[in-house]
């Protein structure tokens, strides 16, 4: 018996033979070159993106997102409940000891025994320990331990894409409210102008130069910008309400920093190499999800092999309990068991199955995630460079307006034309306006998508300034 106990526990040690498949990183088809790719973009990647806007304000809501926001305080403690799972895994491949103790006292029957009449009370006592430790002869619980450390690790990229989402989704947010500033700002601008200019439409309606329809007309036009007033406010202020909620807290208005045309744009990475695309969170999260799923094929074949597992108990016992720690009460046992599948019904065959087709959908969805990535980034690189385009465009447009609007003005105050080429030059130069602003803000939010697709190095700094806590590592007791 102790040779074979021996010779088991030696072969559960070695390590050389471990069932299921061992995890082979897939191949990667990345692209050939990037559409709109010019160089390398590494050092680009890493920077922590936002403060290149260089507003303070921006900073400090990045910095009350990553300490406050409640999403990622969830995936803070999915980590830290995946390091307890871990640990309760790889308690599996150690010998479990419980203590017991046990007190009996008894009156026997006396017909039942045999011996009639009254049998004396009996006393049986007992304190020690049992053990129990099932020895990973085939791998199958290394292969758990791999599953359950991948597991971990999937969830501390999970946690690490939050933080990515979480400074994007601030940022972007942020652009947003300060687009929705400049937008009533011009609006109540225009107003101010419209206003005056229904004043000395009255006017002249009252001396006789015009006639009511201009006064009509330019009312129409004041009316319609003013209308637009609440309008605006009401999406500011769900704006704040929805950056609120980002920082942990509860709705309210939103500090300002620099105005939308005052934000300086970060710089526009180039192509990156794909081995830096895939340090994205999600691409590593795939990744180690595929990595679980390889692992729990190994435990799932070991179904089919016999467990071997050693047993043994220790302690004192005797029927009194004044006796129970003389040299005489100590007793232990040890032994060994062999427990293999005969017939399971298929339990084995299906557990096996499944686990082989988790596998393959872990190994699509690993593939799904690096093509999301390669195609984000080009959608990023594309919007980046478009939305400077379009942005340079519509400058040109309300430079081209604001000039309409002047010449308009003359000529309608030199009675070349009537009131509506005034009032058309007004509506032209306030969409232009809004539109401009529109273009800014997209160019901007395209910047903050291509930084949230590269991922990027910046995101364990932002981990370690917010004070992102760390799990507690898996205990060895009790």
């Amino acid at each position: 018996m102790s040779k074979l106990i021996v010779g088991a526990l030696a072969l559960s040690l070695t390590g050389c033979f471990m069932v299921g498949p061992d995890y082979e990183k897939p191949k990667i088809e990345a692209p050939a070159q990037w559409r709109f790719a010019a160089e390398d973009a590494r050092e680009t990647a890493n920077l922590p993106w936002w403060e290149q806007l260089h507003d303070p304000v921006l900073n400090q809501l990045v910095d009350q997102a990553l300490m406050n926001n409640l999403d990622l305080k969830v995936a803070i403690a999915n980590v830290e409940q995946f390091m307890g799972v871990y640990g309760a895994t790889r308690a599996s491949l150690f010998p479990q000891i419980f203590g017991q103790a046990g007190y009996d006292r008894r009156q026997p029957s006396g017909e039942a025994t045999g011996f009639g009449g009254k049998v004396p009370d009996t006393d049986a006592a007992q304190l020690g320990a049992t053990m129990f430790w099932e020895l990973d002869v085939w791998g199958q619980l290394r292969r758990a331990k791999e599953a359950a450390g991948a597991d971990l690790l999937a969830q501390e990229s999970a946690r690490n894409a939050v933080v990515l989402t979480l400074v994007s989704s601030v940022a972007q947010t942020y652009i947003v409210l300060r687009a929705l500033d400049r937008r009533l700002e011009i609006t109540r601008q225009t107003v101010d102008s419209l206003i005056e200019e229904n004043r000395i439409a009255k006017a002249r309606f009252d001396m006789g130069y015009s006639s009511e329809i201009e006064v009509s007309q330019s009312t129409s036009e004041l009316e319609r910008r003013r209308a637009l007033i609440p309008l605006f406010e009401q999406q500011v202020a769900q704006t704040e309400h929805a950056l609120s909620l980002l920082l942990g807290r509860p709705p309210g208005a939103i500090d300002r920093g620099l105005t939308l045309d005052e934000l300086a744009p970060p710089p526009v990475p180039a192509g990156l190499p794909s081995e830096q695309l895939i340090r994205r969170p999600d691409i590593q999260q795939a990744e180690q999800n595929l990595i679980a799923a390889n692992a729990r094929i190994g435990v799932a074949r070991g179904e089919y092999f016999p467990k071997v597992s050693l047993t043994g108990d220790i302690g004192q016992a005797s029927m009194e309990v004044a006796q129970l720690f003389v040299p005489g009460a100590n007793f232990w046992t040890i032994g060994s068991r062999l427990l293999g599948p005969i017939f399971t019904a298929g339990r084995v065959a299906g557990q096996v199955q499944a686990a082989e087709a988790g596998q393959q959908a872990a190994l699509a969805s690993y593939q799904r995630a690096i093509l999301a990535a390669f195609s984000e980034f080009e959608d990023g690189l594309v919007a980046s460079a478009k939305s400077n385009e379009q942005q340079s465009a519509q400058a040109r447009r309300v430079e081209a307006l604001e000039n309409y609007l002047r010449l308009s003005r003359i000529r309608y105050d030199e009675g070349y034309t009537s009131y509506l080429e005034v009032l058309d030059a007004l509506r032209q130069y306030y969409e232009g306006q809004i539109e401009l602003v529109q273009a800014r803000s997209d160019t901007f939010v395209a910047l903050i998508q291509l930084y949230r697709a590269m991922g990027g190095g910046w995101i364990v700094e932002a981990e370690q300034k917010a004070l992102v806590p760390k799990p507690k590592e898996a205990s060895f007791f009790p």
